[in-house]
């Protein structure tokens, strides 16, 4: 079956009012970073446009900093449904490296160390100090495929690379012109003292220092909304500032549980 008939037969399957609906549900989640029903329901279409089931982005895609991202793992299985292999040589916290060929790009060896990453401004990062090998694949993994076989990726990047997008763009200093000022004449008003009352001191917990899973940090609206429904954080606080120690300790301990118990108060909340 081609590309184009395959593409035809997704769009009798599933109708734009049913993927209005997935688009809806996948928001409400609040696992996927996607934040509106139409940054969900924009995904579905490209998906259904390449031939994919529109529940797919789901699985396939993230929504990073505003920006459509497209996930290592599943870079790597298009590329290799496309007929391109992949041979593996380092894959350690400090190196990985790997071989891509395909028929239409050839093949090419990368390879992507700590050293290279830190030269490139990243590894000062929270998940680059936690997860060094997965974040290591990943780029090796996006810059190979887009090396040899692009076509593939559609211009996408991992969300490990988006997530790097902002931090490494320069800020440029706004040019300030002189401009004259003519000083208006004073006049001096006698005011009668203002006693001021008293403003309460409102204090948050300190953040905690340490790295969070990645599968938490992409969570993060979902998680704050959780949190502050348990009364763990408050108004205008993130997970990072969970005061009880306690209980920062068990989300560290087991962070898929906990992720399990967020989405199931989204369901619940959403029924």
């Amino acid at each position: 079956m081609s590309n184009t008939q395959l593409t035809a037969q997704v769009n009798t399957q599933v109708a734009l009012g049913d993927m209005q609906v997935m688009a809806s549900a996948i928001v409400k989640s609040g696992l996927f970073g996607m934040k509106t029903p139409d940054q969900a329901l924009a995904l579905m279409i490209v998906a259904t446009a390449e031939g994919r089931h529109p529940g797919s982005v789901a699985s396939d895609y993230h929504i990073i900093q505003g920006r459509a991202s497209l996930k290592a793992d599943s870079m790597l299985a298009r590329f290799q449904q496309s007929g391109g292999r992949v041979e593996w040589h380092d894959h350690t916290n400090e190196k990985v490296s790997a071989t891509f060929t395909h028929p239409a790009g050839g093949s090419l060896r990368i390879d992507w160390d700590m050293a290279r990453a830190k030269a490139a401004g990243l590894g000062g990062k929270d998940n680059w100090r936690s997860y060094p090998r997965q974040m290591l694949r990943a780029r090796v993994i996006s810059e190979g495929v887009r090396a040899t076989f692009p076509a593939v990726l559609n211009g996408m990047y991992t969300p490990e690379e988006v997530q790097e997008f902002d931090a490494a763009r320069p800020v440029r200093a706004a040019k300030v012109e002189a401009v004259e000022v003519k000083a208006e004449p004073v006049v001096e008003i006698v005011a009668e003292p203002v006693v001021e009352a008293p403003v309460a001191e409102v204090k948050f917990a300190t953040k905690w220092p340490d790295a969070w899973p990645a599968e938490i940090v992409e969570a993060e609206a979902a998680v704050n909304a959780f949190l502050l429904a348990k009364g763990q954080i408050e108004e205008g606080q993130t997970y990072r500032d969970i005061a009880d120690e306690g209980y920062r300790k068990r989300v560290l301990a087991s962070p898929a549980k906990f992720l399990a118990a967020v989405n199931a108060a989204q369901v619940k909340e959403a029924a």
